[in-house]
């Protein structure tokens, strides 16, 4: 079984350069030969855990490192006609999963410097969930409050704050918002509010300042802006990954620890015999590596994690709204799994400070 060490919790990625340098890059199609891809590394992905629990396969997200041999992850609702979910702590060398039931559906949950308090993004809210007194403690409320059919989705912890933003329920409109908490003040900022489902994020810090990568999994793209933290506002929009002829869609993201490229999951509604997620350099924006993930095509989250002296890739996915009959061809949909990785070591992570 793994032996997690903490590691690059999916949080931040510091550029080694500067922020305009390491993000510079130009579009890309989606160049995969399902038969095979020239020059580009290609790892098979394994079963690592699969609940015994239907309801928690419905749409595992957000893995984070949370200490030795632990780990957390979403299950972000517990069903199609659900409005719970759940935090959930595997210890990964029993497998034991622990279930923290919530009152609502989480978009992200991130281990603090407390070890038995979550940062989460709960329906409309942010806020500390303490395991010990079971207590929620609201940091935000009312996010979206001038819109309907909107909750919480995938964010970021930075240095300055958090970033995170909605998605809208029916998938169809832009109304979802990508907002800033800023530390500073523990102020909301609201800086767009045109998304229908956002999703992976990145943060580099350089010499210029902040660089945020975004994903709103509709749109088919990753883009870039400068962030200005201190007004709160975002720069020009710039598109550095671009996979709209596609039929898949990028969904979580994190970055390479050198901060060079990105590694994005892709989540696909169709009938293919296995999900993706993919590493692209962000000067060029080449296909580097690409991680199979057998017999589940709808990947959701991808995440660094430590296993021995050895980085390893822990990867969710979900069987959100597949029929029986699509399931029997895709047993493996809603588990999670395990790749190996080039790469040798991870660095500290930037861990929420809940004070």
């Amino acid at each position: 079984m793994l032996g997690l060490q903490v590691g690059q919790a999916g949080m931040i990625a510091c550029s080694v350069g500067s922020c305009d340098e390491n993000c510079a890059a130009g579009q890309v199609g989606d160049s995969i030969d399902r038969g095979g891809i020239m020059g580009v590394v290609v790892h098979q992905a394994e079963v690592f855990y699969r609940s015994p629990e239907v309801g928690l396969r419905y749409l595992p997200e957000g893995p984070a490192v949370c200490g030795p041999n632990r780990m957390s992850w979403v299950a972000i609702q517990h069903g199609s006609d659900a409005r719970v979910g759940s935090l959930n702590i595997l210890d990964t060398r029993s497998l034991n999963n622990t279930t923290v039931d919530l009152p609502g559906r989480p978009g992200f949950a991130f281990p603090t410097r407390s070890s038995m308090t979550w940062l989460i993004g709960l329906e409309r809210q942010l806020g500390l969930y303490d395991l010990q007194s079971e207590s929620w403690e609201v940091l935000v409320d009312g996010i979206d409050d001038d819109v309907e059919d909107t909750i919480v989705n995938d964010g970021v912890v930075f240095s300055e704050g958090v970033l995170f933003g909605t998605k809208h329920l029916e998938f169809n409109d832009k109304r979802a918002g990508l907002y800033l908490w800023r530390y500073s003040d523990q102020r909301l900022i609201r800086l767009r509010d045109d998304q229908i489902c956002s999703n992976g994020k990145v943060v580099f810090c350089g010499d210029h300042g902040y660089r945020l990568l975004d994903i709103d999994s509709p749109t088919q793209t990753v883009v870039s802006y400068s962030l200005d933290v201190e007004r709160g506002v975002l720069g020009d929009s710039q598109v550095v990954l671009d996979w709209r002829e596609a039929e898949d869609f990028p969904d979580g993201m994190i970055a390479t620890p050198d901060g060079n490229s990105v590694v994005v999951a892709f989540y696909n509604p169709t009938d293919v015999p296995f999900g993706e997620v993919r590493q692209y350099g962000l000067e060029h924006g080449d296909l580097e590596v690409v991680w199979r993930v057998p017999q589940s095509p709808q990947v959701t989250c991808p995440q660094w994690v430590e296993d021995n002296g050895s980085v390893k890739l822990v990867i969710t996915t979900a069987a959100e709204n597949m029929t029986t009959e699509r399931l029997s061809r895709h047993p493996q949909a809603g588990s999670l799994f395990i790749a190996p990785t080039e790469l040798a070591t991870l660095p500290e992570a930037i861990v929420f400070d809940p004070g």
